[in-house]
């Protein structure tokens, strides 16, 4: 019975402010309107600019061919290399292809004209794919025997056919929407009744120190199936993206990680005295395990020390588990282990969280 009144102590409060109800509903809203469209990491737009020392019809299809290219933006022909490396210098250019003189006539004889591409590499990706767009393209046209077996080769996609990059992405922004929304607010839950002095009355009653914590959780819980909600109808309506894999098994996996962040935004709140020092210490945190994750570069990629991070980092088992089933369309089988390390350490921060408030604090 303490327990119910508890919970209907928190729903108020979140109902009588009038800024949260406005938060939970607007937030994964917007996340999921704007963000697939503007994370994705396929390099587009690059920056192309072209020496023809040949001034061939061979050289000239090359150039055609790179026009055309939906991955570049053709910005014209240079006179010579020195102005086309001037143009990169000021940022005006990503890429330069310089053609040698008799291009063409190498082609004919059979042989391969060495041509240069010099590329931006102050952004490292953008540099290195688009220096492998071209060489693709150069490749075709100087070999085309090559070109002719490599159009022989037939690639078949087992998982997301149509190479849609949403797809992979929208799966990690369920992770960044229940991250935050789970996460913050419960960390500014308690820090905000020490500040108001609300907390006081708390701690002169009999409630146990179980009840008090798990009637601060349990309305973020029910937080989180709402936002997941709204996030899986808007990925269908907006995307017309469904997971591959049970709905179910994505709810599942979406309260364990609010079972961890939940809780983890309690033991936060409990050790904190103010507001400021609650958001910034979980800020730092949540960075941490945000690009310790995997969400934005593969995990292997790292070193072995940021590596090992992984094996305690519950961001990193949602995004792989919640992935697999979306796009793979896997069962509760392939990602019983990471449903596991999920309820194991969420378990152990709730149990944190009750063991760190300190009723007389």
């Amino acid at each position: 019975m303490t327990l119910r009144y508890l919970i209907q102590k928190e729903f108020l409060q979140i109902r009588r402010n009038a800024f949260l109800p406005r938060l939970i509903v607007a937030f994964p809203v917007i996340i999921m309107c704007v963000m697939p469209w503007v994370m994705n990491m396929e390099v587009k737009n690059i920056r192309v600019d072209v020496v023809d020392n040949d001034r061939s019809v061979g050289s000239q299809r090359l150039v055609r061919s790179i026009e055309t290219s939906h991955y570049f933006i053709f910005q014209g022909q240079k006179p010579d290399y020195r102005s086309a490396l001037a143009a990169i210098e000021r940022g005006q250019t990503d890429v330069v292809l310089v053609i040698p003189q008799n291009y063409s006539r190498a082609i004919a004889c059979g042989q391969r004209p060495q041509v240069l591409i010099a590329a931006n590499a102050v952004n490292g990706t953008k540099g290195s794919m688009g220096s492998a767009y071209l060489s693709q393209i150069v490749t075709a046209k100087a070999m085309p025997s090559a070109a002719a077996l490599q159009s022989q080769a037939h690639t078949f996609l087992l998982y997301n056919k149509h190479q849609n990059y949403k797809l992979f992405m929208i799966p990690a922004l369920f992770a960044i929407v229940m991250m935050l929304m789970t996460g913050f607010l419960p960390t500014l839950n308690i820090v905000g009744e020490k500040e108001t002095g609300t907390i006081e009355q708390i701690n002169v009653t009999p409630v146990p120190k179980w009840a008090f914590i798990l009637a601060k959780l349990i309305p973020y819980w029910m937080i989180a199936l709402f936002v997941i909600t709204v996030c899986l109808l808007l990925a269908w309506l907006v995307y017309g993206i469904t997971p591959a894999g049970p709905v179910w098994l994505v709810y599942v996996l979406a309260m364990l990680l609010a079972l961890f962040f939940s809780s983890f935004g309690l033991i936060v709140s409990n050790y904190s005295n103010t507001m400021q020092q609650a958001i910034f210490v979980m800020w730092f945190f949540v960075v941490c395990l945000l690009l310790l994750s995997g969400l934005f570069t593969p995990v292997r990629s790292m070193p072995s020390w940021a590596y090992l991070t992984t094996y305690v980092n519950p961001m990193h088992y949602f995004i792989d588990a919640v992935r697999t089933v979306f796009v793979r369309g896997g069962t509760f089988a392939a990602v019983a282990h990471q449903v596991a390390a999920l309820l194991a350490i969420g378990l152990v921060m709730a149990i944190w969280a009750v063991q760190s408030y300190k009723k007389n604090g």
